[in-house]
C-alpha cells in the first residue's frame, strides 16, 4: 500500500472527530464520530450502536464518505480531509488491532459496552491553506500492491 503523505496522517492522529456521511435510497445522513487512526491500516476506528441511523444504512451499504476538519476562520490556516471508503464492522484479528487502538485514544471505552467498526479509507483528499491557498494532497488505495 502507498504511504500517504506524512502530513495527512499528521493531521489525522492529531484530530479525534470525523463526520461520517451514509445514503438510503435518496436519503442521505450524517453523523460525527470520535475516531482513533490506524496509520498502517489508513482506516479510522470507531465505535457505534446498531441503532443508529448511519449504521443501519452502513450495514444495507457499507461504501460511505466523510470529513475532518479544523475548525478556523482563518484562512490562510484552513485544513480538512475528505475521504471515501468501506466500513465493515470490526472482527477477529481486526477487532483485537482496532480494540487496542480505540483504547490507546479513549482509554474510558473500556468502560462502555462498545461495537467497533472500521472504516478502511480508499480515497483521501486533503486541503491545507498553510501550502498554499487551495492546496490538496491527495492518497488512493492501490489494493494490488496490498
Amino acid at each position: 500500500m502507498q504511504q500517504a503523505d506524512p502530513k495527512i496522517t499528521t493531521f489525522l492522529k492529531k484530530h479525534h472527530v470525523l463526520t461520517l456521511a451514509t445514503v438510503s435510497g435518496d436519503q442521505p445522513w450524517v453523523a460525527n464520530c470520535f475516531y482513533a487512526f490506524q496509520e498502517e491500516q489508513m482506516a479510522f476506528v470507531f465505535t457505534s450502536g446498531y441503532e443508529t441511523r448511519h449504521i443501519q444504512e452502513a450495514v444495507l451499504s457499507s461504501k460511505v464518505a466523510g470529513n475532518v476538519v479544523l475548525e478556523t476562520s482563518i484562512i490562510g490556516k484552513i485544513q480538512g480531509i475528505q475521504f471515501t471508503g468501506t466500513l465493515i464492522r470490526a472482527e477477529g484479528d481486526a477487532l483485537d488491532k482496532a480494540s487496542s487502538a480505540y483504547l490507546r485514544r479513549f482509554p474510558f471505552a473500556a468502560l462502555m459496552d462498545t461495537t467497533l467498526w472500521v472504516l478502511t479509507i480508499e480515497y483521501l483528499k486533503m486541503t491545507d491553506n498553510r501550502l498554499g491557498f487551495g492546496k490538496k494532497l491527495l492518497w488512493e488505495r492501490n489494493d494490488s500492491s496490498d
